[in-house]
């Protein structure tokens, strides 16, 4: 496909590169890139992109980055911030990361070396009314600014703690913090219209006859040129490869594979926790436009296809100090990495993660489809249970918990936490806001009581019905096990709690846990009206989607589950099961003049604004749809 001179091509302007004179410079030498997009991310994870002239910007630019441009703030995920009477919303340039330069590889410009067209995408914050910061970076800026402040009162208020962290002495030894965050990119590609057999899917997941196997055609040709494209934008991509679900395509008439169905992964580089989340953003357009240029349909849904493995986007969370001789040490990692897991800082920001995830749930898990993941058996997390091995010699791979310890005894730099719950279409920008807060509530409890490696240790090890200086008396935060295979449902509920299993019950987490909530009320950073309004958008985001899209889904497949066997060629087992396939179908369906059908039931609990009635109600038509599903495909086995 790329006939392009990618040398000839602009990809990134750096921070460095932010004045006037420089992008006017960089921008004339570049005509390739005919427009600029100011990309605010709303509350919702959303970015806008609108389409301005390069001749309007230059001419404008001064005016442009400092004060932006404004768009209707009603008309972006706001609510309770911005409505219709009030929509001013000031979209306003950040000069402090990476600007990319997104292309259109469909819309080639002739006059200027046969390049495609490019959009300069400039990160931006969103200002409601000229002075409230709303949107998601502007969240996660104040995170982070405000993490790295406490951090380090921490240390001075506590400087025991730095003879747990090696090459430092004192506090005054340090020039600045700097937190580390990374995603790993998770998705589905597929030839459109395809549909899966979901028995060969879970087939091909239990034989492990895709995971890291050799990719072929289109699928290979796509992902070899995105890798090649991201690495022009200094993402410093490390890997792709297949990942576990999926089917092996079909030679076609034409030469090429069809019935293309695999899942893929893509890693890059760490960096700091902002431009981590800019980069994830521009990564995600990048693969999308190349794989639809090879005919490749891509989805970053957690669980496109029921019954086998979902994308997850595991999210790492570090924490480095920059001395002022040059060097760069983690702040999590232990002195001696022969003798402790982590220092007392790296400790107490897994704990806080830990004991306030409930609080976190809602900004991880926000969708339908998010919660469609988190099951048993997939190597997605639903217990909230770290591991960090079992002994310092021997680091952790458990993928049945929450977050894990990631650590190399030869690495001491690369320390840091793997949260697994997050998917692709999670708001990262939220996510590592949320875990930043949390990680500084455990800090300063460690911390203020001046505990070491081995008691942090003891208490993060703690049985059920063990008090604890921080941690929940009746409750377990690790295991070394496999929590599916060693515990059963009822175990894993009593020890690390029962996981939510729509997003209303996920939602509630902000009014049943009053004091976990203690972690978004510092400096400001998660206001009342930040938490409302996401509340409000996500709660709008699950009952819309739950009504309009699922609800019908679920009766389109039931009206799909018609009678098969015919009267000339039948068993009384035939009708055995399309009896009770009958049955179900209108259970979870068919009105009467007496009673309701459980769809028309939950579509009337969610008119009626009786979310806990209609959250159990999901539940139920769930289940009954899982089983119709089982039922239909057990029927059609049976029929010759």
């Amino acid at each position: 496909m790329f006939a392009f001179d990618t040398e000839k091509m602009l990809f990134t302007i750096t921070p460095d590169q932010h004045t006037t004179e420089k992008v006017t410079e960089i921008l004339q030498a570049h005509p390739e890139v005919e427009y600029v997009s100011m990309v605010g991310i709303d509350i919702g994870g959303h970015d806008t992109d609108e389409k301005i002239p390069v001749s309007l910007f230059l001419k404008d630019m001064d005016d442009m980055l400092e004060n932006g441009v404004q768009t209707d703030g009603s008309s972006v995920v706001l609510p309770k911030i911005a409505n219709l009477g009030n929509a001013k919303v000031c979209i306003i340039p950040d000069k402090s990361v990476n600007w990319y330069v997104d292309y259109n590889y469909r819309n080639i410009c002739h006059s200027v070396g046969d390049l495609p067209v490019g959009t300069l995408r400039i990160p931006c914050f969103l200002i409601h009314n000229d002075d409230f910061y709303c949107g998601s970076r502007s969240i996660l800026k104040k995170a982070v600014s405000y993490f790295k402040q406490q951090v380090m009162e921490e240390i001075k208020a506590h400087p025991y703690v730095l003879n747990y962290i090696d090459g430092v002495n004192s506090p005054d030894d340090i020039d600045h913090l700097t937190i580390t965050s990374a995603t790993e990119l998770e998705f589905w590609v597929k030839t459109p219209d395809d549909k899966g057999d979901r028995e060969q899917l879970f087939t091909a997941q239990v034989l492990k006859e895709q995971y890291w196997k050799r990719t072929y055609g289109d699928v290979r040709t796509a992902l070899e040129e995105t890798l090649r494209i991201l690495d022009h934008y200094g993402f410093k991509i490390e890997m792709g490869h297949k990942e576990v679900g999926g089917v092996k395509a079909q030679m076609g008439n034409t030469g090429h594979y069809d019935h293309v169905m695999e899942q893929l992964e893509i890693d890059w580089r760490f960096t700091d926790a902002l431009q981590a989340a800019d980069n994830e953003n521009q990564i995600k357009y990048v693969v999308r436009d190349i794989f639809t240029q090879h005919g490749l349909d891509v989805t970053f849904m957690a669980k496109p296809f029921e019954g086998v493995a979902g994308s997850g986007e595991h999210t790492h969370i570090g924490l480095a100090a920059t001395l002022k001789n040059g060097k760069t040490v983690s702040l999590f990692a232990p002195a001696d990495m022969k003798k402790d897991f982590m220092s007392p800082i790296g400790f107490g920001a897994l704990m806080g993660i830990l004991k306030n995830y409930e609080v976190l749930n809602p900004f991880i898990s926000a969708s339908n489809d998010a919660l469609n993941r988190l099951k048993p058996g997939y190597e997605a997390p639903v217990c909230i249970v770290t591991s960090l091995g079992k002994s310092v010699e021997e680091p952790s791979r458990n993928r049945t918990v929450l977050v894990g310890l990631i650590r190399d005894a030869k690495k001491p730099l690369a320390t840091r936490f793997e949260l697994r719950a997050p998917n692709p279409k999670s708001n990262t920008y939220l996510v590592l806001a949320a875990s930043y807060l949390a990680c500084i509530d455990g800090i300063h409890a460690a911390l203020d009581l001046e505990k070491t490696p081995d008691e942090l240790e003891k208490s993060l090890s703690k049985s059920y019905g063990e008090e604890d200086f921080y941690l929940e008396k009746n409750r377990e935060y690790r295991s070394e096990e496999d929590v599916f295979e060693n515990f059963t449902e009822e175990e894993r509920n009593r020890l690390f709690g029962k996981a939510p299993a729509t997003v209303w019950q996920n939602l509630k987490a902000f009014d049943l846990y009053p004091d976990k909530m203690k972690i978004y009320k510092n400096n400001d950073i998660f206001p009342d009206l930040i938490i409302e309004s996401y509340r409000a958008a996500i709660l709008a985001q699950w009952k819309t989607e739950l009504h309009d899209r699922l609800i019908p889904s679920v009766m389109e497949y039931v009206r799909g589950c018609k009678r098969l066997h015919n009267y000339d060629d039948f068993t009384d087992y035939d009708v055995k099961n399309w009896n009770e396939i009958d049955a179900l179908r209108h259970e979870l369906a068919k009105d009467t003049i007496t009673d309701k059908a459980l769809l028309s039931r939950t579509k009337q609990a969610l008119d009626d604004g009786l979310y806990d009635v209609a959250s159990d109600l999901q539940l139920e038509v769930k289940a009954k749809k899982e089983k119709l599903t089982q039922l239909y495909e057990n029927y059609k086995k049976n029929l010759l």
